[in-house]
């Protein structure tokens, strides 16, 4: 208990391929009248994240968490904002160290275990404003960062989050590294990299990166061999494989107390087979794991006509509509 026996995610006959679910709205989807009002966080390392509000004057907030080498632009995010905003609800979007636009001030950046840094945005956002209810949710590396935060946290986590939702979850970092390193996915492994290689480039000429090595950048072709590099060093971990194995949310799936959904599509090219943690969902009565047959990652399109994703509608409901029905 509970694992959700029957997704509501249906869609057309063209959009069960995980990969033109992943691909179409990353290309296509494009989402506009949402307004963003910027404000900049300096944390205790002399550093700052910078948030996104987008507030309709209530006293609900759903604050977001983008994925891997994502931002508050992201289709994703940008929808869900919208969406939100349309039924009364105040978002916050943070941006990961380095995802804002401007390069960070330190040689830190993000990853699955970065908690600090949205407890930094959560506690801004209690305080900005007297909210009554706020909910959490995250997509793929923020649904990980996410679900990690709530485990962390346990009982002492603010009473005012009531619920919390993620998308895409790798909860098995090992598993979804080995997932992306398949040929079929070399075309998303290598679009990450890309991104990644250049900041640290930026950010060695900027700041210096005394920690690591940055010679034959453009060799590295894995993200075992971006971690080993640059991720463990940069953040404490011993090498990539520690990293992988405390930045695996699914380690902290038992220590959750607030209602949370997990959403992780069959068909995701991004997720190996131990991305579905069943036997955590068994375990803790206030886990909710929804497996739909397709969605691709950060996808869940029932259509090509324009509007709200599947993956909107389904948060709605769970976060703000006490849906928790269709459970084993």
């Amino acid at each position: 208990m509970p694992i959700i026996s029957e997704s509501s995610h249906k869609p057309t006959k063209l959009l069960k391929n995980g990969h033109i679910q992943t691909l179409y709205p990353y290309f296509f989807r494009k989402v506009r009248d949402v307004i963003f009002s910027r404000k900049r966080l300096f944390t205790v390392d002399n550093d700052f994240i910078d948030v996104d509000i987008s507030d309709v004057g209530s006293n609900k907030l759903l604050i977001l968490s983008h994925g891997l080498e994502g931002s508050s632009d992201t289709q994703y995010i940008r929808g869900m904002t919208k969406h939100f905003n349309n039924i009364g609800i105040d978002v916050i979007s943070w941006n990961m160290r380095s995802c804002s636009g401007e390069l960070n001030w330190t040689e830190k950046f993000y990853h699955a275990t970065t908690i600090s840094d949205l407890d930094l945005v959560i506690e801004y956002a209690l305080a900005s404003k007297e909210y009554q209810e706020v909910f959490l949710l995250g997509f793929s590396l923020g649904a990980a960062l996410t679900t990690n935060y709530l485990g962390d946290k346990g009982r002492d986590i603010d009473p005012r989050i009531k619920k919390a939702a993620v998308f895409s979850a790798p909860c098995d970092l090992k598993s979804s590294i080995k997932e992306l390193s398949r040929p079929i996915n070399k075309m998303y492994l290598e679009n990450f990299l890309s991104t990644m290689r250049n900041k640290i480039l930026e950010k060695h000429h900027k700041i210096g990166l005394n920690k690591v090595d940055i010679r034959d950048l453009r060799k590295i072709k894995t993200f075992q061999d971006f971690d080993n590099r640059f991720t463990a060093p940069l953040h404490g971990f011993k090498d990539a494989n520690d990293y992988y194995e405390k930045g695996s949310c699914k380690n902290k799936i038992q220590h959750i107390v607030i209602p949370t959904l997990m959403v992780n599509a069959k068909n995701d090219p991004f997720l190996g087979d131990d991305c579905y943690p069943t036997h955590e969902a068994k375990l803790n009565k206030n886990f909710y794991l929804e497996i739909p047959h397709s969605g691709g990652h950060v996808g869940f399109l029932e259509s090509f006509r324009k509007g709200a994703l599947w993956s909107e509608q389904r948060a709605q409901a769970f976060l703000l509509d006490d849906e928790l029905k269709r459970v084993d």
